[in-house]
C-alpha cells in the first residue's frame, strides 16, 4: 500500500493516477487500432505491388505460352503444317526468346506420321522451315516451365517452356521447347524500388530460390530456420497470396507473397515491421511526449492550487501538535470562508473545549486517585482469617465500595466487612460512596449492634438524599473467629454466598433489608450464623459481576460464580479472587464493561495456622 508523507503528494497522486490511466488506456487502444489498420494497409499495398510485378512476368510468359497452346491445338487441322511453321517462326521472333526446338522421338514415329513420306530425316531432327519435318501429332501436353539454368551459349540464365507432342495412343512422339532469357522476365521487377529496398525472392513451388536480393547465395527458401520464412512457405500451400506477421508487438518482420499465374513461381517480399508501422510509431512517441507534458502541467496546476490549502492545513497540524504538548493559548486566524476556513474556526472552538475537557480529565484522575486511596490498600491476613477484595470500575470513578473495619480491641478476633453498590456510576456515585464510607466507618467505631449501626447510617444518609433520589445497597457483616460466629445486615444487597468445602454445600447469607438512602425511619435487622470455621469461604459481590454479558449476549450468572468458587476453594483468598476475575475476563472477551464490579473473598484458616 502506498504511503504519502503529505496531503499535497496524496492529491497529486490521486489526480495523476486516474489521468495517467485514462491517457494510457486511450493511447494503447488507439495504438492497437492504428497498428492493425496500418498492418492491413501495408499488406494490401504489398499484395498490390507483388501482383503488378507478377503480372509483368505473367505477361511476358503468356505470349510464348499462348503461341505454344495454339501450336498444340493445331493438330488435326487442315493444312496444319503451314500454320505450325508460321507459329514456330513467330515464336523465334518474340522478345526474350533465344531458341525454339522441335524434336521427334524416332524415325519410325516420324515415318508413320510424315505427311509427304520424305526419306531423309534424322532420328531426332530439329525444326526447320522444311514442311516435311513437321509431323502429324494428335495433341500437345500441358506446358511446363523449368527453373532457371545457366546457358553457356547465351552466357546467361534461361528458362524453357516445353510441351510433349503425343499421338492418338497418347504416346509421346515429340517435344517442342521455347527457351527464354530469365533476365528478360524479371528485369522489370528488379528495377522497382521495393525489390531493391527489401529482402525479396522469386521461388518455385518447392521452395527453390530462383532469384533474390540477398547478398549471399541461397538455394532454398527457409533453409536458415527463419520462422517467418517457414510460416510464409506454409501459407503458400493454401493461399495464392497473403501477408504473414512475425512475433513481437509490433512484429519484427512482415512478409507478403503472390503466386504467378503463368508459372509455378511465387514472389515474396520481407520487410521490417517498423517500416510498416513508422507512422504509428511516430504517433506513439508524439502521444506519450504530449501526455508527459500534459501530466507535468497537471502537477504544476495541482501544486499551485493545493499549495495554499496544504499550508493552511499544515498550520492547523502544527497548532494541534503544540496543543498536544499543553499549549492551549493558540488561536489561528481565519483567512478564508471556504472549507479550510471552517476547519480553522472549528479548530479554535475545539481548543477551548479541549482545555475544559483536559481540566475535567485532570479532576477525574484526581477523584479516581482519591477514591482508590479510600479502598483497602492490601488484603487482610489475620490469624484465623484470609480476606481479599477488589473493585474494577468501568469509568475513572465508580459507585462500588468495599472495606475492612478492624475491631478496636486487637485480640477480639472480630473484623467487619462492607460491600456496597451505589446506583449508577461515575463522579456522582463516587461522591455518594465516599459519604457512605465516612458515615459507616465513623458509626462502626461506636457501640451498638450491626442493625443499630446501619440504621443510624441510613438515617443520616437520607437527610442528604431526600431530593436527589440516590441510594446504595450494602452488605455489612461481622466475622467473629473467637466465637465462630457470623453476623450481618443486608441493606438491599445481593446475599453473600457461603461455601462449605468440607460438606461441598452452598448457602446464602440473605434476609430482609432496604437500600440505604430510601427511607430514613427504616429499621434494619441483624442476622446470625454459628459454626464458622475452617473449610468455609464467603463470597460477597456486586451485581456487576454476574450481570456481565459476552458478545453473544449471554450473562455470566450466579451458577458460574459458584462453580469457580468450588473449584478454587482450596486456594488462598487472593487466588480465588484472581481466578474469578480471570474467568470473568475470558467470558466477556472484547465486550465493553458496562458496570462496576466488586468482589470480596473471606476464607477461614485452620485453627493451628499462625
Amino acid at each position: 500500500m502506498l504511503r504519502f508523507k503529505s496531503l499535497q503528494q496524496r492529491i497529486s497522486i490521486y489526480l495523476l493516477l486516474p489521468v495517467t490511466a485514462i491517457l494510457f488506456t486511450m493511447g494503447f487502444a488507439g495504438f492497437i487500432f492504428a497498428r492493425n489498420h496500418l498492418l492491413t494497409q501495408w499488406g494490401e499495398a504489398t499484395i498490390l505491388k507483388l501482383q503488378r510485378a507478377a503480372h509483368h512476368i505473367d505477361m511476358r510468359l503468356s505470349r510464348p505460352k499462348e503461341t505454344l497452346n495454339i501450336f498444340n491445338h493445331s493438330a488435326g487441322m487442315p493444312h496444319a503444317h503451314h500454320l505450325q511453321r508460321i507459329l514456330l517462326s513467330n515464336l523465334k521472333k518474340q522478345e526474350g526468346v533465344t531458341q525454339v526446338n522441335l524434336t521427334w522421338r524416332n524415325e519410325a514415329d516420324q515415318a508413320a506420321f510424315l505427311s509427304d513420306h520424305h526419306p531423309n530425316h534424322d532420328q531426332m531432327a530439329s525444326h526447320s522451315d522444311t514442311k516435311h519435318q513437321i509431323m502429324k501429332f494428335h495433341r500437345g501436353s500441358m506446358i511446363e516451365v523449368t527453373t532457371p539454368r545457366y546457358d553457356s551459349s547465351q552466357k546467361n540464365e534461361t528458362i524453357s517452356l516445353s510441351s510433349d507432342l503425343k499421338n492418338e495412343s497418347d504416346k509421346t512422339i515429340g517435344k517442342i521447347e521455347v527457351v527464354l532469357k530469365f533476365d528478360y522476365l524479371i528485369d522489370i521487377i528488379r528495377a522497382t524500388g521495393w525489390w531493391q529496398k527489401h529482402r525479396a525472392f522469386l521461388i518455385d513451388d518447392k521452395g527453390h530460390i530462383l532469384t533474390s536480393t540477398l547478398p549471399e547465395e541461397r538455394k532454398i527458401f527457409a533453409e536458415n530456420d527463419n520462422q517467418l520464412e517457414k510460416s510464409t512457405l506454409y501459407a503458400m500451400e493454401s493461399m495464392p497470396f497473403g501477408t504473414i506477421l512475425s512475433q513481437g508487438h509490433p512484429p519484427d518482420e512482415i512478409s507478403g507473397y503472390y503466386k504467378l499465374q503463368e508459372a509455378p513461381w511465387t514472389l515474396v517480399i520481407i520487410a521490417p515491421g517498423k517500416e510498416a508501422l513508422t507512422p504509428i510509431i511516430h504517433f506513439r512517441n508524439y502521444y506519450f511526449i504530449t501526455g508527459a507534458i500534459f501530466i507535468l502541467v497537471i502537477l504544476i496546476i495541482i501544486r499551485f492550487v493545493t499549495g495554499r490549502t496544504v499550508r493552511s492545513i499544515k498550520e492547523v497540524s502544527n497548532a494541534a501538535d503544540k496543543i498536544a504538548k499543553g499549549h492551549y493559548e493558540l488561536s489561528l486566524p481565519v483567512k478564508t470562508k471556504d472549507e479550510v476556513g471552517e476547519l480553522t474556526q472549528s479548530f479554535n472552538t475545539m481548543v477551548v473545549q479541549l482545555e475544559d475537557r483536559v481540566r475535567l480529565k485532570d479532576s477525574l484522575n484526581l477523584a479516581m486517585e482519591v477514591q482508590q486511596n479510600l479502598l483497602p490498600k492490601q488484603n487482610l491476613d489475620l490469624e484465623h482469617l484470609d480476606i481479599a477484595g477488589k473493585s474494577i470500575y468501568c469509568d475513572e470513578t465508580g459507585g462500588d465500595y468495599y472495606d475492612y473495619i478492624l475491631s478496636p480491641e486487637p485480640d477480639s478476633g472480630r473484623v467487619a466487612v462492607a460491600v456496597g453498590d451505589v446506583s449508577g456510576h461515575g463522579i456522582a456515585s463516587a461522591l455518594f460512596m465516599t459519604t457512605v464510607r465516612a458515615l459507616l466507618r465513623s458509626r462502626a467505631m461506636q457501640t451498638g449492634n450491626l442493625s443499630k449501626v446501619i440504621s443510624d447510617v441510613n438515617r443520616l444518609l437520607c437527610e442528604d438524599t431526600d431530593e436527589t433520589g440516590n441510594f446504595m445497597t450494602l452488605f455489612f457483616m461481622m466475622v467473629d473467629s473467637a466465637e465462630k460466629e457470623i453476623r450481618w445486615v443486608r441493606a438491599g444487597h445481593e446475599p453473600a454466598i457461603l461455601y462449605d468445602a468440607l460438606r461441598d454445600e452452598f448457602d446464602e447469607l440473605g434476609g430482609d433489608g432496604m437500600a440505604l438512602g430510601v427511607d430514613g425511619e427504616r429499621a434494619f435487622q441483624e442476622y446470625r450464623r454459628n459454626g464458622w470455621g475452617y473449610g468455609q469461604v464467603i463470597l460477597v459481590v456486586t451485581d456487576g459481576i454476574w450481570e456481565t454479558m459476552n458478545p453473544q449476549g449471554h450473562m455470566f450468572g450466579r451458577h458460574r460464580m459458584r462453580q469457580i468458587l468450588r473449584q478454587n476453594s482450596h486456594a488462598p483468598a487472593e487466588k480465588i479472587l484472581q481466578a474469578m476475575i480471570r474467568e470473568l475476563n475470558e467470558f466477556r472477551q472484547n465486550a465493553a464493561q458496562e458496570d462496576d464490579i466488586t468482589l470480596v473473598v473471606i476464607k477461614a484458616k485452620p485453627e493451628n495456622k499462625k
